[in-house]
């Protein structure tokens, strides 16, 4: 069984059932980062399993920090002992950086590795560009779907709010990095 597979596999028991929503959108971030393929040699199948798996932080077996970046992680690395670099994508993707220094957690985030830049900006692509129930979406109506849904208040507003510009410049990247490997 390959790394993607397995991922697909874990994701599934953790969250098809309690979270469908979250389920369905973690399907659509797979087939994104699948359709990255090509543009990312090597790391395609890390990233892929990174996808499926990018959001099993809000099962609640996994549940400790309450942020699901970092919960994602450290279930994948001290729960199901998966490859360091697939455990520091999924605790490092989209907006985990700021959401960790408004809670505080930053020094938590650094338990994981650094990734390499392009794979975060991939996976974030993947993210930002996968609805909640799973259509496909432009990247600036998801995340005002997400201020919306979080409200002003919230700590996710805040990170995300903050998070905003350095965000779609990664889906810029990504973009550019698609054009140049001619995908569509």
């Amino acid at each position: 069984m390959g790394l993607t597979d397995w991922a697909y596999d874990l994701a599934e028991s953790l969250l098809s059932e309690r979270l469908p929503q979250r389920w369905a959108h973690s399907k659509r971030v797979l087939a994104q980062a699948q359709r990255l393929a090509p543009a990312l040699g090597a790391d395609a199948e890390l990233l892929a399993a990174a996808a499926i798996a990018h959001d099993v932080g809000y099962a609640p077996d996994a549940v400790d920090t309450k942020q699901h970046m970092i919960d994602g992680g450290r279930y994948l690395r001290d729960v199901v002992g998966a490859d360091a670099r697939m455990c520091s994508l999924v605790a490092f993707h989209t907006s985990s950086p700021w959401e960790a220094a408004e809670l505080g957690l930053s020094d938590v985030l650094a338990e994981f590795e650094p990734v390499v830049p392009e794979l975060v900006d991939a996976i974030t692509y993947c993210d930002l560009t996968s609805g909640p129930t799973g259509d496909l979406v432009d990247p600036v109506r998801r995340l005002d779907e997400v201020l919306r849904r979080y409200g002003p208040g919230h700590v996710v507003f805040r990170a995300v709010s903050a998070a905003r510009p350095s965000l779609l410049e990664m889906v810029r990247r990504v973009e550019k990095r698609l054009a140049a490997a001619g995908v569509r």
